[in-house]
């Protein structure tokens, strides 16, 4: 049966965050950030974390450094990507600072946080239960055509031991598309739903669970989280409101103090 989670906020500092304890126990600290807790002015108030959305880039900056604190970390190591709607995965394992372009981020290091931006695209969470490896993709309808959740998935040696997120995003209600989405669509079951004329409702967590599912998970391991962005009151929506804001899916592997092997 498919977990759900209900979101509360807690407070990190002045921040309040919507913590995914239950990874907790594979070693992983994660949340995803609100509208709250920061210093951005309307329409992007008030934590806003994308830069290319308009917002005054000094505010974002601190914005990112209050994200940034909540886990323990300077902001430098907070790794993002230049999201394109696609399927490319970047291997944070090798990353020296230099900008990534990509849809989603697998790592195994202690010393970054894993960052994905979105305003009702489905953030997702990827945890490896027998190993150190943890990752984060960026899925709309254009992520999700382009088969983001099985290019990440390739990165993981057996989906037996994964569980996923799915996290807060727009729902059917609030995303009507066109039938050149829907077609691409179709064979999802419950994934297109008839709307006015040639418009559809799509259900962009019905086609993620789908995709899971073909790529070896069973639904036990995953997790969809409430509420979703719909009206744009808790996170930020693009459909809601334009322009906006960006939340963020922040993930960071609990940082590792024992000896390494030759330096015991």
């Amino acid at each position: 049966m498919l977990n759900t989670l209900n979101l509360t906020a807690r407070l990190r500092g002045d921040v309040p965050l919507y913590e995914l304890d239950a990874m907790n126990e594979w070693g992983v600290d994660a949340f995803f950030t609100g509208r709250g807790g920061g210093v951005s002015a309307s329409p992007y108030d008030s934590l806003n974390l994308g830069t290319h959305v308009g917002d005054d880039p000094t505010l974002v900056a601190e914005n990112r450094r209050r994200v940034a604190a909540a886990s323990q970390l300077d902001v430098n190591k907070l790794v993002t990507t230049s999201q394109v709607h696609g399927a490319q995965v970047n291997d944070v394992d090798q990353w020296n600072g230099e900008p990534l372009v990509g849809d989603s981020l697998v790592c195994t290091r202690d010393d970054v946080a894993l960052v994905i931006l979105v305003a009702d695209c489905i953030p997702l969470l990827f945890v490896d239960t027998a190993s150190t490896r943890f990752a984060v993709a960026h899925a709309g309808w254009r992520g999700l055509m382009a088969n983001v959740i099985a290019t990440t998935l390739a990165h993981f040696e057996n989906p037996d031991d994964v569980r996923v997120v799915i996290g807060p995003h727009i729902s059917p209600a609030k995303y009507q598309v066109g039938p050149e989405v829907a077609q691409h669509f179709l064979e999802v079951d419950g994934a297109v739903l008839a709307d006015v004329g040639d418009r559809s409702r799509l259900d962009l967590a019905a086609i993620a669970l789908d995709q899971l599912v073909r790529g070896g998970l069973d639904v036990s391991s995953i997790t969809r989280c409430s509420p979703g962005t719909d009206e744009g009151t808790v996170f930020f929506s693009d459909r809601a409101q334009r322009p906006c804001g960006r939340f963020a899916l922040v993930v960071r592997r609990f940082y590792d103090a024992s000896p390494k092997e030759g330096n015991k």
